[in-house]
């Protein structure tokens, strides 16, 4: 979206010809990006959905079961949601709040939690807070280098314009931090904020 926010296109044509100008891969490696490229990442992906995914799913769906989807979606509703509650709390009460005893954390109420992608608030002070958001260190691995999407960033910044805070993305295994260099991002936002508490 940032490419096309920068071209501010009128017309698709406009859009085509400025993004085939402008927009490189992103990484260590960059390289522009042509209709070319765009074909060969075609033909890659026509080649792995045709001779490993559909071989893959036609063996799997062949041996489908009514009970299988009956024990995904038990498994889905209590059993993972349950992990991930655990999950939360433990990274909150083992981790963050010893590391950070200056802060008081609260589960956030359910409609941070759902409209907002909030799992607790950190407050520093009444109406100061930054905002929490755990995962499992797979989502980082099943979506790349994870982003919020429109959506939840627009939560975000309406939680930043309500509370004064930031909201970090924890990544969690084992029910310990795993992106621990979220620790400094925390504390340098404890010490922002702490000017608003005075």
């Amino acid at each position: 979206m940032a490419l096309i926010r920068e071209c501010q296109p009128e017309t698709i044509e406009e859009w085509e010809s400025w993004y085939f100008e402008n927009a490189t891969t992103a990484g260590k490696n960059t390289f522009k990006i042509t209709r070319e490229s765009l074909t060969e990442l075609g033909e890659r992906l026509y080649e792995k959905i045709t001779e490993v995914v559909i071989p893959e799913w036609q063996e799997a769906f062949s041996k489908l079961t009514k009970q299988d989807c009956h024990d995904y979606i038990y498994n889905l509703t209590i059993n993972r949601t349950y992990d991930g509650f655990l999950r939360e709390k433990s990274v909150v009460n083992d981790d963050l709040s010893k590391r950070f005893p200056a802060v008081r954390f609260e589960e956030s109420p359910p409609e941070l939690d759902h409209a907002g992608d909030i799992d607790y608030l950190g407050f520093l002070c009444e109406e100061i807070a930054f905002g929490i958001q755990i995962k499992p260190i797979t989502s980082k691995a099943n979506f790349g280098n994870y982003k919020p999407s429109e959506r939840m960033q627009a939560g975000f910044n309406n939680f930043t314009r309500d509370y004064k805070g930031n909201v970090f993305i924890v990544y969690s295994v084992d029910k310990e931090v795993a992106n621990s260099e979220i620790y400094d991002q925390i504390q340098k936002e404890i010490d922002r904020l702490k000017s608003f508490c005075k």
